[in-house]
């Protein structure tokens, strides 16, 4: 075989795996859509109905006026944003800051501190539940919404610190230095000079903020006692009953769920994917 052949063998390849591992994450979130658009007849069956022969918007009419456990999907919707808009501001005002004095300044515990927050990332969320839960019960902020977007910042902050700490250190000290000589403050040269050139970094960190918050269920289920309290997905767990799983209605209410993030993530795509290609390659 040329090296001709071997190289368009190698981009059929390539470009093979690519569309598999594509069609595989797709295929799921399709699924997802189009069966809450099915009737119950072709959802309840062994036969594989890749699309739906009769549409029906049933479940989605269902999801949005009668609601889940005696109150509207929108007031979940709500709490979902309060907790995931909350956490994004918070995180990426603490991991800016925290990444920020790491790539910047030289003090004693700053390697035990950098390993530290990775072993944090390592951990499962779920091996944090009962140290964060009885830390939040305690300061008086369980079954609010502070309790629970402080639980989210200290998930989401270690990989924040990380991420930010990359960009941070690939500003050239020297404009800094440039602009103090200029007579700006630090706190001006914060925000004018070194906040503009870490602005993706920041944008990545927040959109994994936001859907780490956003889909979160074992946190919200157990620090709010409250049904006015749960966020989207504890309010999925409704449906699923004794006598079975209204598996239309938890299709449909996952993909009304599922639109604020693609929109979010719609409005600041060029963004996250120019942050996320910086922080790969400098360092």
């Amino acid at each position: 075989m040329t090296p001709l052949a071997r190289k368009r063998l190698g981009k059929i390849l390539l470009n093979t795996a690519g569309i598999l591992v594509f069609l595989y994450a797709v295929f799921p979130v399709y699924w997802m859509v189009s069966t809450g658009f099915k009737e119950n007849d072709q959802i309840f069956t062994t036969e594989f109905i890749p699309f739906p022969t009769h549409f029906t918007f049933d479940h989605f009419a269902r999801v949005l006026t009668e609601g889940v456990a005696n109150n509207s999907i929108w007031l979940y919707m709500r709490n979902s944003a309060i907790v995931a808009l909350g956490t994004v501001l918070i995180g990426s005002a603490f991991a800016l800051l925290s990444a920020t004095a790491i790539a910047r300044f030289r003090f004693k515990g700053r390697g035990v501190f950098l390993v530290v927050l990775l072993i944090v990332q390592m951990l499962p969320a779920e091996g944090l539940l009962i140290p964060l839960y009885m830390m939040v019960k305690r300061v008086g902020l369980g079954d609010q919404f502070l309790g629970l977007i402080i639980t989210q910042v200290a998930l989401t902050l270690p990989f924040g610190v990380w991420m930010l700490r990359t960009f941070v250190a690939a500003v050239p000290k020297s404009l800094e230095e440039a602009a103090w000589i200029d007579g700006a403050s630090r706190m001006t040269t914060f925000w004018k000079v070194l906040f503009p050139l870490v602005a993706p970094g920041l944008v990545a960190t927040s959109i994994f903020s936001f859907i780490t918050a956003w889909n979160d269920l074992v946190f919200a289920l157990y620090l709010m006692s409250g049904s006015q309290g749960y966020t989207m997905p504890v309010a999925l767990q409704y449906f699923f009953g004794q006598k079975g799983v209204d598996w239309g209605a938890i299709m449909a209410g996952a993909t009304l769920m599922t639109l604020p993030v693609v929109v979010f993530f719609l409005l600041v795509q060029r963004r996250m994917v120019s942050g996320l290609v910086a922080g790969a390659v400098k360092g």
